[in-house]
């Protein structure tokens, strides 16, 4: 298996940097409150610099969207909605133990981070444009299609795990009690993207190797070396 972005994404966006991690023996025992609180401390940090809207991480996302044909301000990727919400309510929901330390990461680097069950991937998964015949399941059931020419994570049975590419997740392969195995991506395009990327990769295999005691597989990914082997 593997994971990868078409090269028709790196033509269209050469600023792109994916940082991608893969971790096995996930599960739920495990109260990672305390680790949470120092990452959104990091964020309200942000907050005391401005709103999350004029971070130059968001900012290069907004660009990026505008450029998909997209209103920012009504498609925002998953970051931004992470950050506004933390920023209205203080704190964010408890999910699942994994998926709660992936938004707080997120929220302390302004960088979207998607975790995604292993085991609903059918083959290889890969960041393209969208024929438009995929399916995309929401978190209510409901089976969509995404518009052509969408940036999705597409695998090999043409299942589209998120649509207009950081912006939403599926709903099938959510991080559940069940999951056991996760495919974990970050990407980021602004102009400090490949420093902050590799430190956001570290510092996620860092708190995974101290929670669940497993060494994870990770990877920066570049125009060069655009493909991510598991």
């Amino acid at each position: 298996m593997y994971f990868q972005h078409s090269p028709e994404i790196w033509r269209d966006f050469p600023e792109l940097v994916p940082g991608v991690l893969i971790a096995e023996g996930i599960h739920t025992n495990f109260e990672v409150g305390p680790r949470i609180a120092a990452f959104n401390r990091l964020a309200e940090k942000r907050f005391a610099i401005g709103p999350e809207s004029e971070l130059p991480e968001i900012q290069a996302w907004r660009r990026a969207f505008s450029r998909m044909g997209l209103k920012p301000t009504q498609y925002r990727c998953a970051s931004e909605s992470l950050l506004r919400r933390f920023r209205k309510e203080g704190a964010l929901p408890p999910i699942h133990p994994l998926v709660d330390l992936c938004n707080a990461i997120s929220l302390a680097y302004a960088i979207p981070v998607a975790a995604l069950d292993r085991s609903r991937i059918t083959g290889n998964l890969e960041v393209r444009y969208a024929s438009g015949d995929e399916r995309y399941v929401t978190f209510s059931g409901d089976t969509e299609h995404p518009e052509p020419h969408e940036v999705i994570f597409a695998d090999d049975a043409g299942q589209a795990h998120a649509r207009r590419w950081t912006n939403r997740q599926s709903g099938d392969s959510a991080v559940r009690e069940a999951t056991s195995a996760v495919l974990i991506v970050s990407e980021a395009m602004h102009a400090s993207a490949a420093t902050d990327v590799e430190r956001l990769i570290a510092s996620l295999a860092d708190e995974v190797n101290g929670i669940w005691s497993i060494t994870p597989q990770t990877a920066v990914l570049s125009p060069a070396s655009p493909r991510f082997e598991f």
